[in-house]
């Protein structure tokens, strides 16, 4: 079926073809919006839906190590399935351009859309791309570097396929194109970037979260942060279930110096950790972790990446909650019963294990401390409202945190009012804390 589909779109120029490339000195910014924003949901139902999300791409996240060094078709079907992020941006295409609403994934590298003609396709915002309607649209040879780049490349009459898995019955599958993206709002700077390479897709299933397609981010050739060229972004994420959009910053905009940070904290930066069987993906390494002023007694090992891929730190955009490994969740769990004087209880409305009836009693005391991440010559340090949620129906506050079998995964929850920046050119993860309402 794909391939007769594919015989009625393989009509354009297949010549080589220029990349896209963004000077150094060019940046933008755009608006973050999270998927379930504007939608009629309770914050308790929010909260539901963004930690069913999470279990399910960290499920996914953590069998793509375990089938990658020897299954890099299976890692790729499973790595699609796991990019249903948790933030959208709005994008153009095409030339006249055509506005476009993509998830913002730091967890994978192909940009897609959906194309016209589609005669399988899922339910999205905006009208399905129309390729014969731009003039800046061409699809790329088999021969070229971007198809090569792809984890599953296919070719068909010379011209350069893609097919991405979702699951038994959700598909992806299309042609890889380059064409003209415009970035910005009409009332703030644009920018346009002939030549990015994109999948144009015409056989699609599945849920798109609110979305037209997927932005990826990651530290892959295809991915819109190495295409572009100044390869630095950062995003400031304002608090969670408030309305106020998030902020996302590329090029020469995206710089820590300039930002306003109440608090005097210095930037901090450490390096990011390279992953063989993830070579994506964002790893750092924590070194350990602190409760107040107590140092929690983990094993720096079960930070680390096994010989096998799996394991190790995953700084992550898509993922809500944090999901540390068990042993040190574990660890973390016990000196958080000790610290606070309330009986802890298991908040089974929202599918969290570490919780404490709230408000307390008038006549106790609590103070909730920090939680101190320490990585490789950085320390990452949350004030209670960004490790901790009150579910307000039952009456609890929560460790907004769930343990892992292998690996952890540090979700946006806990960057709240965190201006975060990556540099990939330097290989380094900046961040200060900065109140991202008002930057």
């Amino acid at each position: 079926m794909a391939s007769l589909v594919l015989l009625l779109i393989l009509l354009a120029p297949t010549l080589p073809l220029p990349v896209a490339h963004c000077n150094d000195n060019v940046g933008f910014h755009l608006k973050l919006t999270h998927i379930d924003a504007g939608r009629s949901y309770t914050k308790v139902q929010l909260v539901n839906r963004a930690i069913a999300r999470s279990k399910a791409r960290v499920a996914a996240l953590q069998a793509v190590a375990a089938v990658a060094p020897v299954d890099p078709i299976t890692a790729a079907r499973i790595l699609v399935r796991a990019s249903q992020g948790e933030y959208l941006v709005d994008l153009a295409i095409g030339t006249p351009p055509v506005n476009y609403t993509a998830i913002m994934d730091t967890g994978s590298d192909l940009i897609w859309t959906q194309c016209a003609p589609c005669l399988l396709c899922a339910d999205q915002p905006t009208p399905y791309f129309q390729p014969a309607e731009s003039a800046t649209y061409r699809l790329l040879p088999c021969s070229s570097a971007r198809c090569s780049a792809l984890t599953y490349p296919a070719c068909f009459k010379r011209v350069c396929v893609y097919q991405y898995y979702y699951g038994d019955s959700a598909s992806s599958a299309g042609v890889l194109a380059n064409e003209t993206f415009t970035f910005g709002a009409a009332n703030s700077t644009r920018v346009t970037v002939p030549n990015v390479s994109f999948g144009c897709g015409n056989i699609n299933a599945g849920e798109l979260a609110n979305s037209s397609g997927m932005v990826g981010f990651g530290r892959g050739p295809l991915s819109l942060v190495s295409q572009l060229g100044p390869s630095r972004f950062s995003y400031c994420l304002t608090s969670y279930l408030t309305p106020t959009p998030s902020r996302l910053y590329f090029g020469e905009f995206a710089n820590l110096n300039s930002t306003n940070t109440s608090s005097g904290s210095p930037v901090q930066s450490t390096p990011f950790v390279v992953n063989p069987a993830l070579p994506s993906m964002y790893f750092l390494s924590l070194k350990g972790i602190s409760l107040g002023s107590q140092r929690l007694r983990i094993d720096p090992l079960v930070f680390s990446i096994n010989d096998d891929g799996s394991g190790g730190v995953i700084i992550d955009s898509g993922t809500t909650i944090t999901y540390l490994q068990q042993d040190a969740y574990e660890t973390l769990r016990s000196a958080l019963v000790s610290a606070i004087p309330l009986p802890a209880k298991n908040d089974t409305d929202i599918g969290l294990d570490t919780c404490f009836p709230w408000p307390p009693p008038p006549n106790v005391t609590v103070t909730v401390p920090d939680l101190v991440f320490h990585f490789d010559q950085a320390n990452m340090t949350m004030p209670p409202e960004n490790y901790m949620l009150i579910a307000s129906t039952t009456g609890f506050l929560c460790l907004a945190m769930a343990p892992s079998g292998v690996g952890t995964i540090i979700g946006n929850y806990q960057q709240q009012n965190l201006h975060v920046l990556y540099d990939i050119a330097n290989s380094l993860l900046s961040f200060v804390p900065a109140p991202c309402n008002i930057i």
